[in-house]
């Protein structure tokens, strides 16, 4: 009796397992069938990019140890990132690049924040083809009270004195419009913190506008207005002369009135000198 009940237990223990055994591969199977559909249905398209590993700033080195590859989703790569390294390092992988932007940890390398292969940060690697470097002169009613900064833009307003047989008055008028900063002072670091007020900035233009920027500082004053960002060039006249700000208008000087002329001969008449009117012959 004590056999037949030892061969029941044996018998029922290694059915428990067995069906234990059946159960965690049931488990096992579904667990994996579930987490691989949630990876097919949450795949995306990538590219590899790369992205700084460490925090560089204006006028750092860029190198090869700088850097790594990272997966970045196709649709949303931005616009002047590297995907390959002979383009991010054409001459080399121990040959640097200068920062012209800070770059953090994780982000993107792109094309505008480095200068071109070889080059040092400065005013020429800010400089497009055909631009120049023009230097106008301000202070600080006219360069916006300190607020300017490398990257921003602005519209250039000339004022001095217009005199010609229409007209002689001040004038105001805008010369340039949205003109691009590359430099204030001595430093072109887009994130310098200033404390001052700026004597000089620097703008990219070409040789025609710097022909004209050169006449104009040297025949009256410029000034300088902000112009917000993503704001567009604007090609409207805008003009104010000093009539016009202050509602006059001009004043026709009077024609002169040619007077008579009038010829006489002068007689004597005993002790009386006569006068007497005579036609002019001339």
């Amino acid at each position: 009796m004590r056999a037949v009940f030892g061969l029941v237990l044996i018998a029922g223990i290694a059915l428990a397992g067995f069906a234990v055994y059946m159960a965690k591969g049931y488990i096992d199977s579904t667990r994996n069938a579930l987490a691989a559909a949630e990876a097919n249905s949450g795949m995306i398209d990538s590219v590899e990019i790369f992205v700084s590993k460490t925090s560089v700033k204006y006028g750092d080195n860029l190198t090869a140890e700088d850097v790594r590859l990272v997966h970045w989703p196709r649709s949303s790569v931005p616009d002047g990132a590297y995907t390959v390294p002979t383009d991010l390092f054409p001459q080399g992988f121990d040959k640097p690049r200068a920062v012209l932007r800070s770059i953090e940890p994780g982000e993107a390398i792109l094309k505008v924040k480095l200068t071109e292969a070889g080059e040092q940060a400065g005013l020429t690697s800010l400089l497009k083809p055909g631009q120049r470097a023009f230097t106008i002169e301000v202070d600080v009613s006219s360069g916006v009270s300190g607020f300017l900064r490398p990257g921003h833009s602005v519209d250039v307003y000339w004022t001095g004195r217009v005199q010609n047989s229409q007209r002689s008055a001040e004038v105001t008028k805008l010369i340039q419009s949205s003109l691009p900063l590359i430099a204030i002072d001595q430093s072109a670091n887009e994130e310098v913190e200033s404390s001052g007020i700026a004597r000089t900035v620097t703008v990219a233009v070409s040789a025609q506008q710097v022909a004209s920027l050169a006449q104009a500082q040297s025949t009256g004053r410029l000034s300088l207005s902000l112009v917000g960002s993503g704001d567009a060039r604007t090609d409207e006249v805008i003009e104010v002369d000093q009539n016009a700000l202050l509602g006059l208008t001009e004043v026709e000087a009077p024609l002169a009135v040619e007077e008579e002329k009038v010829c006489t001969i002068r007689t004597r008449r005993g002790a009386e000198v006569v006068e007497i009117e005579i036609p002019c012959t001339n």
